[in-house]
Parts: structure tokens; C-alpha cells; sequence
């Protein structure tokens, strides 16, 4: 294949569209270079880290509109670590998945285990969704927000006629952050923050309601074996002095405090849907009038609006797109490896300016026109 060159003046100033890690703004580096790095090798049982953990907690109950009685909970390790935490600490009895790409179905995996009845999984086609059903002796329900691998977007709402006292977990790592939502219609919102948080990984957090926290200080009560890595409760325990059971990530959570405060300042979550929506859009539309592209996900309402999966037809092939896209620059772009499309799937969390995507598709639609 010949050399293509993209011109210039239609290169992204920031070629970083990936679904994660995320593009980290150049303000975030720049503040941990003079003031981050002072942390960097200290104790985390002292103020100056204690107070950065307690300034990310402060700023994200800020964003999430300061729900009553929620508290702020983060553990060591990533989501996958979580669903391990949840597993042990969190379902008493018997889970619901709504599952409709991979993370989803990871979750539930991890809910298939000795003390635990098998889950119920609500299976919906990938670039679709399904809905929870209300089940009796279900004591938990999971679904994610924004499902990664896909692009299919959940609202955040509870389900009626479900037992009493059960509980709603919503998977929200790549959502956080980037969309808004209504903290009081779930208990466990949980996150990594290296998307929309233009952040690093190596840390989960939880927006955790009252009834969440009493479920999983009674569980630790019990006899139910649980290991102190994957005690929700020791989580807890330990968020409520502003520090981790192990030592954190530290630039995880500076890098995650500057940008909650970036997004804070300029309007809260409010502000940062409105422009994930707006970067969104813009590529919905450019596939809807493409001639070789269409979007994925086929129902408008199903469509995430901080990751956009867009299929070529067959006279394109999405690879060579993305493999001369890397080579000037534009990186990221390629498809979730285990969906098998012919497809470019694109980032755009908070981070990423309208612009920037406008630059993309113009990209695109010149490649295309050279390859063809």
C-alpha cells in the first residue's frame, strides 16, 4: 500500500481517540509535573496524600450532584478487581446480569462461584440492549452504563417490583464522568477513572448508597469467607480516613482530581454531557450520511455518546483506514478486538473537543478517498 500523507490542516491537534486509557489533557500533565510529583514516594498515611484522596472524593460527590447519605469508596485495583470485591462483599444471594458486550458478561462470571446461586443473565444482541427483569430472589442487579467493547448506552434508572432491600450495581467506568445521571437511582455506581476521568488505572471507585454500605458491613459480619484485598467493607473502612487498604496509585489520583476539578469549574456533569453529546453526534451524523459508513448500534437510544462504533461496508476495509490513520498520527481508532467488525470504534470522553472529532472524520473521509 502507498505511502498517504494527511494534510495538515485536516490532522486533529490531539490524534488520541482511544476507549481507554483515555487522551490525558495536556493541563493535567503539565500541574503533576510541578505539584504532583511532590507526592510521588511519600507515605500515604500522611496528610499531603490523605488530602488528595479526600479532594478527589470531595469532587466527585460534588459532580455527582451530593446524593444524601452516599459516600465515596475507592479500593486498590481496577474494575475487575471490583467485581471480585462485589462478589465476596456485595451479592448475598443471587445476582441479575444485563449483559450486551463484554464487560457485562465479565461481571457476571465473576458472581458464578461457590456461596452464590448462578446469576441470571439478560442477554441482549451486541450493538442492542436487552432490560432487567424483576425476579424474585434476586438481591442484585448489574448492568453497565456504557458498555465499552460495543457503544450501547443503559440509563441509570431503578426497576420496579423488585424484593425488598435489593440492590442496583451499574458498571460506570466508561460513563462516569461523561454522562449525566441521577445518583439516587442506583446504589453501586462503580469506576476505574482512565476514561472520561482522563486518568491512569490501578484504583476502583464506588458511589455507594446507605443501603449498599449497611449490605456489605452485615456481610462482613457474617461467616462468608472474604479476603481482606476484596473486603468492601475494608474499603470502606479505610475511604472514611481518606487513604487505601494498600498504598494507591498516587498519580492515578492526582491526575483524576485535575480532572474532576477541570470539569467541575466549567459546570459539572451537566456540562460535560452536553459536550461528550455534542462530539457524538457529530460522528452519528457523519456516518449517517457517509457513503460507506453507517453507525453500529442501529436504534438512536441505544447509542452511547462517549464511545461511537461506526461499520464500513464491505468496499472499505476499517484496518487499512486505521493503519494509515496511526501512521499520521490518529491513533487508537481500531475495533474491540473480539467483536470481528469491519469497524472504527472512537473515544469521545470529556476530554476531547468537538473539533478535534470534526477533524477525524474529515481524516477519514480523505483516506478513504485515497485507498478507493
Amino acid at each position: 500500500m502507498p505511502e498517504i500523507i494527511i494534510p495538515s490542516e485536516l490532522l486533529p491537534v490531539d490524534g488520541r481517540f482511544g476507549c481507554g486509557p483515555s487522551r490525558v489533557r495536556q493541563a493535567q500533565i503539565a500541574a503533576f509535573a510541578t505539584e504532583g510529583a511532590k507526592l510521588m514516594g511519600t507515605s500515604h498515611r500522611q496528610a499531603p496524600v490523605k488530602n488528595l484522596v479526600k479532594r478527589v472524593q470531595t469532587g466527585l460527590m460534588d459532580l455527582f450532584h451530593n446524593p444524601d447519605g452516599y459516600e465515596i469508596v475507592l479500593g486498590n485495583g481496577g474494575s475487575t478487581a471490583f467485581w471480585d470485591a462485589a462478589a465476596f462483599s456485595l451479592v448475598e444471594k443471587k445476582a441479575q446480569n444485563l449483559v450486551h458486550g463484554e464487560f457485562g458478561a465479565k461481571f457476571a462470571t465473576s458472581l458464578t462461584n461457590p456461596w452464590l446461586d448462578a446469576p441470571t443473565v439478560v442477554n441482549g444482541e451486541p450493538g442492542s440492549r436487552s432490560a432487567l427483569r424483576a425476579d424474585a430472589g434476586v438481591d442484585s442487579y448489574a448492568y453497565a452504563q456504557n458498555e465499552t467493547s460495543t457503544g450501547v448506552v443503559t440509563p441509570v434508572e431503578r426497576l420496579a417490583g423488585v424484593d425488598a432491600g435489593a440492590l442496583f450495581f451499574t458498571d460506570a467506568t466508561s460513563a462516569a464522568g461523561g454522562i449525566d445521571f441521577d445518583a439516587t437511582q442506583t446504589d453501586v455506581y462503580y469506576f476505574a477513572p482512565q476514561k472520561n476521568f482522563a486518568s491512569d488505572g490501578g484504583l476502583w471507585f464506588a458511589l455507594m448508597s446507605p443501603a449498599a454500605i449497611e449490605r456489605a458491613e452485615r456481610i462482613a459480619a457474617s461467616d462468608r469467607y472474604i479476603p481482606e484485598f476484596l473486603s468492601v467493607k475494608t474499603a470502606i473502612d479505610n475511604s472514611r480516613l481518606n487513604q487505601t487498604l494498600n498504598t494507591p496509585a498516587v498519580a492515578t489520583l492526582f491526575l483524576l482530581a485535575e480532572q474532576t476539578d477541570w470539569i467541575n469549574e466549567n459546570g459539572g456533569l451537566a456540562w460535560a454531557d452536553a459536550r461528550t453529546n455534542a462530539a457524538s453526534s457529530h460522528l452519528y451524523e457523519w456516518a449517517e450520511a457517509s457513503q460507506f459508513a453507517t453507525p453500529f448500534v442501529s436504534n438512536p437510544e441505544h447509542r452511547s455518546q462517549v464511545v461511537v462504533t461506526i461499520d464500513f461496508d464491505d468496499s472499505v476495509d476499517a484496518a487499512a483506514v486505521a493503519k494509515v490513520l496511526r501512521a499520521n498520527g490518529i491513533v487508537d481508532v481500531e475495533p474491540y478486538r473480539k467483536l470481528g467488525r469491519n469497524q472504527l470504534r472512537v473515544a469521545t470522553f470529556t476530554a476531547t473537543d468537538l473539533s478535534e472529532v470534526q477533524s477525524l472524520t474529515q481524516s477519514i473521509d480523505y483516506v478513504v478517498g485515497q485507498l478507493g
